[in-house]
């Protein structure tokens, strides 16, 4: 599904350049759960906005589901993500003053399906994450732990190839935390491709394969053969 051929990102200041990434090799199969895993600074998350057709490497080679999109424009990068890629940030990202369905259903409006199918999908993806009673409430009206479920049904809204994470248990207490964990595991147990970046160990050990990445480079590769199972 992910291929990476050494893959390089530099940012440049004036005349200062900073290499956050510095030969990235991996391939991610159809069907994994992985965590990327490393302390600020190490280029995960840089490694994940390339991941995630957020931004684009310096040098290398990215392919994603057969095709290369190392080299693409903004509005072809725009397409991949749309189609591929759903996304859970730590910060929730929902829009205040719209109820929990509306939210998820956001991404179908963009996508141009008619109403009554989106209304139909969304509330099957809330449904998916145990949230089919909160379904007319607003954010405000949500603890941590059911805004993060929002924001997971509104990334499998869609069925993308590719669910990704990006701390998506940094707000959240430890109950919480265990709560979100048991979705994604749900959800890769139903097939879905699910790539977590984390800073925490424990909540990386829940995954079933471990990158660990420290200043740009990759110092581990792990199959987590003791899997916490919650």
């Amino acid at each position: 599904m992910i291929q990476l051929h050494d893959i390089v990102k530099v940012y440049s200041t004036g005349k200062i350049e900073f290499e956050a990434l510095k030969g990235i090799n991996f391939t991610i199969e159809k069907g994994e759960y992985l965590a990327i895993v490393g302390p600020s600074g190490s280029g995960k998350s840089t490694l994940m906005n390339i991941l995630g057709c957020l931004d684009r490497p310096t040098k290398g080679k990215y392919i994603l589901n057969g095709k290369d999109v190392s080299n693409l424009d903004d509005d072809e990068l725009a397409r991949i993500r749309n189609k591929e890629i759903g996304f859970v940030f730590q910060a929730f990202n929902l829009l205040p003053r719209l109820t929990a369905l509306e939210n998820v259903e956001l991404p179908l409006i963009y996508a141009g399906l008619a109403y009554s199918k989106r209304i139909k999908l969304a509330k099957e993806a809330l449904e998916k994450v145990g949230l089919s009673d909160r379904m007319h409430h607003r954010p405000n009206e949500l603890s941590g732990g059911q805004k993060q479920r929002v924001a997971i049904a509104r990334a499998i809204v869609l069925n993308p190839s590719i669910v990704m994470a990006d701390e998506p248990t940094g707000n959240l207490d430890t109950q919480s935390s265990i709560d979100i964990m048991k979705i994604f595991q749900k959800l890769n147990d139903e097939g879905s491709t699910i790539i977590m970046v984390t800073h925490e160990k424990d909540i990386a050990q829940h995954t079933k394969r471990e990158i660990i990445i420290r200043d740009g480079k990759i110092i581990q590769d792990n199959k987590v053969l003791n899997r916490t199972i919650y």
